[in-house]
C-alpha cells in the first residue's frame, strides 16, 4: 500500500532473494534498483518537480533535502538520508551520504547518474571513498563519501571539430559581446549616482537597448550603506528568528519565537538548552551547522524546558535556513513553524494569525490540509479495495459451494438453465436403465432403534452409494426413506447405461456389507431392481425443483425391487437382454406374478466375469484391500477410481426435447415418485409399520430434522 512502512528487514531480505536468483551481487541490484527508482519517480508525475531542484548536478543534488521535506508532509513515516556536496576541480565532486538506514548506500550511485544522464546530459562515475558509521551526528548513522566524476557531454564528443575561420569569427563575436556588456554595467552603475535629467523609463530602456543583451546577465545588487529597518520592525516583521553566536548564546530572537519558547527573553542563553537539531542530524555546534549550511535545518523545542502547562501539549518543531554572517560572527535562522495541518496548529495552541502574512506556511498548511484529506480518502480506498478482494474471495468460495450443492440436486446443465431464469424443456430418452433398491426388513428395524442411529445407519450406507455413483458415472434421481434410485443413460445419453448401472448394482451389494444393523449389529441386507426402457425427464416445480423421471420404466423397476430377494440384483427381461453376452453371470429365476404386469420371466444378477472387487469399488489399485474395514466412512474417504467403459470419453448427443414443458407425462405415464411411494406402501402393509418419507438430501443434519 502507497503510505504504509514497510520494515528495511523486509527489503534487504528481497534483495538477498533477487541475488540468489539473478546470481549478481547485492551492489548490482541496488544501484539497478536506483536507475528504476528514478524511472519510477518520473512515471509517479514527479518529472517537472525533480527538473526544478537545479540548472546543473551540484545544484539538484544540493537540494534533495528540501524536496524530501517537502514530500514528508505527505508521507509523515519518511525516513529521507541527508546530502552534502564538496565542489572540487575539474567537475569532481565529493558527495556525502547521510542515513540511519544502514545497507541502502549503493542505490545512490544509480539514481545520480540515471539523473545525470536524463537531466544535465551528463555521463558521471561515482566511487567509493570512505564508508563510517558518523560519529559526529546523534547516533551512530551511516557515512559515505562518493568521488562524483563528471564527463563531457554527449553532444560535446559528437560533435565535429569547427574550422579555424569559424573559431576566429566566435571568438570576435564573443569579444565584442563582453565589451558591450562592459559598457552597459558602466551605464548602470552611473544612474544611481549621476543626476539625470531622463525619465525612469528611458533610462532603463537606453540601458537594455545598448548593449542589445540581457540585463539579467549584467545584474549587480546595490546594498546600502546602513539596514534600513529597526530592531522592534525586523523582530515583529520576522516573528520567527534566532540569531546566536560561535558558543550558541542567543543575541536576538522574534517575538512569537519568545512567545512559544518563554525561555529565549533570557539574555545570553544557549540556544541548544531549549532545542534539538531533528534535521540534518549532526551535533548541535557551530562547526556542524556550518558544514550543512546549505541544507533545511529543522529544530525541535525541549519539552523539559517548557513550561509545566505546555507539558502535555505536542513540541514546537521550527524549519528554515541558517544564514552565517562573517562580520559579526554570528549565524541567524530565519525560520517557521513546522505545521502540516490545522490539527497541529490547534495542538500547539496556535493561529494563523501568529504566523507572518508573506509566510508561506499560511498557505501551506492549508493547502496540506486539503491534501490530507485526499490522502486519507485513497488510504480509505485502498482498505476497502483490499477488503472487496477478500470479500470477493470468501464470495467465491461460497459460490462454488452453492453451485456443489446444487448439482448435487440437479444436473448441472438443467441446474445451470435455472440459474439462468429459462424454462427447462423435458428431454425423452428412447432407452435408459433404472434402479431401485431398499433395506430389507427397515420398517423392524426403524421400530427398534432410535432415530439417531437409523440417520447413522442410513448415512452411511447413501455415502458409500453416492461414492459409487461417481465411480460408475450414474446419476442419483433421489432417495425416498431407504429407497435409493439412480438411473444410467440420463441426463446424458450414454450406449454403456445398463452395463453402468449392473456394476453399481454389484457395488452396493458389496458396500451394503459394511454397514451394521444397529439391533443385531450383523450387516444390513438389501433388494435391487433393475428395468431397461424409455422415459420422459424433465424438472418439475418451481420451489425446491426436482429433476424427476416419467413413464412405465420407473414403474416396472419399482416392481422389480419389491419383488426381489434379500441380498440379490433382480433384473426385468428387458435388462437382462441389455446385459446379455456382457460378460456377465445371470441366472433365470423363473415365471412369477407381478403386481400390475402379470406373469413376468425376471433374472437374478450374479458378478461382473470380467472385473475385480475392487475396480467395481473403484478402489485404486495400488492401494491394500481394506475389505472388512467397518468404520463409517473409511471408504468415503480412499481416492475415487472412475471404471472405465467404451464410451467413456465421448458420451453420445442428447436426444430430442419436448417442444412444451406442459407436455411431460404423457397418457399412461407415472411419475416416479408416486410409483415409489406405491412400492412403499406395499412394503408397509406386508411389515404394518409405517415408514418415514425422506427427500433426497446430502447433509446428515437433514434427517436429524425430519426424523
Amino acid at each position: 500500500m502507497t503510505y504504509t512502512v514497510y520494515d528495511d528487514v523486509i527489503t534487504m531480505k528481497l534483495i538477498q532473494e533477487a541475488c540468489k536468483v539473478l546470481g549478481v551481487s547485492m551492489e548490482a541490484i541496488l544501484k539497478l534498483f536506483g536507475e528504476y527508482f528514478f524511472k519510477f519517480c518520473k512515471m509517479s508525475g514527479y518529472d517537472r518537480m525533480l527538473r526544478t531542484l537545479g540548472g546543473n548536478l551540484t545544484e539538484f543534488i544540493e537540494n534533495l533535502d528540501a524536496l524530501h521535506s517537502y514530500l514528508a508532509l505527505s508521507y509523515q513515516e519518511m525516513n529521507a538520508p541527508s546530502f552534502r556536496v564538496e565542489k572540487g576541480a575539474d567537475g569532481k565532486m565529493l558527495l556525502h551520504y547521510y542515513s540511519d538506514r544502514s545497507g541502502l548506500c549503493h542505490i545512490v550511485p544509480g539514481i545520480i547518474e540515471a539523473v545525470a544522464k536524463d537531466f544535465f546530459d551528463t555521463d558521471v562515475t561515482m566511487d567509493i571513498l570512505d564508508m563510517s558509521k558518523e560519529e559526529e551526528r546523534t547516533g551512530k548513522k551511516e557515512h559515505v563519501v562518493f568521488l562524483v566524476v563528471q564527463k563531457s557531454h554527449r553532444q560535446m564528443r559528437g560533435a565535429k571539430p569547427n574550422r579555424l575561420q569559424d573559431n576566429q569569427d566566435i571568438q570576435r563575436d564573443q569579444e565584442a559581446l563582453e565589451a558591450a556588456f562592459l559598457r552597459m554595467k558602466e551605464k548602470y552603475l552611473s544612474v544611481s549616482v549621476c543626476p539625470v535629467k531622463k525619465s525612469h523609463w528611458e533610462i532603463v530602456r537606453s540601458i537594455v537597448m545598448f548593449g542589445k543583451g540581457h540585463l539579467v546577465n549584467t545584474f549587480v545588487p546595490v546594498y546600502p550603506e546602513r539596514l534600513w529597518i529597526e530592531q522592534k520592525t525586523f523582530c515583529n516583521a520576522f516573528p520567527f528568528h534566532i540569531v546566536f553566536d560561535e558558543s550558541l548564546r542567543v543575541k536576538q530572537a522574534g517575538v512569537n519565537i519568545q512567545k512559544y519558547v518563554p525561555g529565549l527573553q533570557t539574555q545570553k542563553i544557549r540556544l541548544d538548552e531549549y532545542f534539538s537539531i531533528i534535521h540534518p542530524q549532526v551535533t548541535f555546534n557551530i562547526f556542524s551547522i556550518r558544514k550543512f549550511i546549505n541544507s533545511q535545518f529543522v529544530l525541535k523545542a525541549r519539552r523539559e524546558r517548557m513550561p509545566e502547562a505546555w507539558k502535555s501539549q505536542p513540541a514546537l518543531k521550527l524549519r528554515g535556513q541558517m544564514i552565517w554572517m562573517e562580520s559579526v560572527g554570528c549565524m541567524i535562522y530565519m525560520c517557521s513553524p513546522k505545521l502540516r495541518s490545522l490539527q497541529e496548529l490547534e495542538e500547539r495552541k496556535m493561529h494563523l494569525s501568529d504566523i507572518a502574512p508573506h509566510d508561506t506556511t499560511r498557505d501551506l498548511i492549508l493547502l496540506n490540509q486539503q491534501r490530507l484529506a485526499e490522502i486519507e480518502l485513497s488510504n480509505q480506498l485502498e482498505r476497502k479495495k483490499e477488503e472487496l478482494r477478500v470479500l470477493s474471495k470468501h464470495l467465491a468460495i461460497e459460490k462454488k459451494k452453492t453451485e456443489t450443492l446444487l448439482y448435487a440436486m440437479l444436473p448441472e446443465h438443467v441446474a445451470n438453465q435455472l440459474k439462468e431464469g429459462k424454462k427447462v424443456a423435458a428431454g425423452e430418452f428412447k432407452t435408459c436403465t433404472i434402479l431401485f433398491s431398499d433395506v430389507v426388513t427397515f420398517t423392524n428395524i426403524c421400530a427398534a432403534c432410535h432415530p439417531i442411529q437409523i440417520v447413522m445407519m442410513l448415512n452411511s450406507m447413501y455415502s458409500k452409494f453416492d461414492r459409487l455413483t461417481s465411480v460408475h458415472e450414474v446419476y442419483k434421481v433421489e432417495t425416498i426413506g431407504d429407497a435409493y434410485m439412480v438411473v444410467g443413460g440420463v441426463p446424458v445419453p450414454i450406449g454403456s447405461h445398463a452395463q453402468r448401472v449392473a456394476n453399481f448394482a454389484l457395488g452396493m451389494r458389496i458396500s451394503a456389507k459394511e454397514v451394521m444393523n444397529p439391533i443385531t449389529g450383523e450387516p444390513i441386507q438389501i433388494r435391487v431392481g433393475v428395468h431397461t426402457g424409455p422415459v420422459l425427464a424433465g424438472v418439475v416445480g418451481d420451489k425446491m425443483p426436482r429433476y424427476c423421471l416419467f413413464g412405465d420404466t420407473v414403474n416396472t423397476a419399482s416392481r422389480m425391487e419389491s419383488h426381489g430377494l434379500p441380498d440379490k440384483v433382480h433384473l426385468s427381461p428387458t435388462a437382462y437382454s441389455a446385459l446379455e453376452n456382457q460378460g456377465f453371470e445371470i441366472i433365470e429365476r423363473g415365471e412369477i406374478e407381478v403386481k400390475g404386469k402379470g406373469k413376468m420371466t425376471t433374472y437374478f444378477l450374479i458378478r461382473n466375469l470380467h472385473a475385480s472387487e475392487d475396480e467395481i469399488m473403484g478402489r485404486p489399485q495400488s492401494l491394500p484391500d481394506r475389505k472388512g474395514a467397518n468404520a463409517q466412512g473409511s471408504q468415503d474417504r480412499r481416492a475415487v477410481a472412475i471404471m472405465r467403459y467404451e464410451d467413456s470419453e465421448q458420451p453420445p448427443p442428447m436426444s430430442d426435447k419436448a417442444d412444451a414443458s406442459d407436455e411431460l407425462a404423457p397418457e399412461g405415464s407415472s411419475v416416479a415418485g408416486q410409483d415409489s411411494v406405491e412400492a412403499a406402501e406395499t412394503r408397509r402393509s406386508s411389515d404394518q409399520t409405517e415408514t418415514p418419507h425422506f427427500p433426497d438430501v446430502a447433509l446428515p443434519s437433514a434427517f436429524c430434522a425430519l426424523l
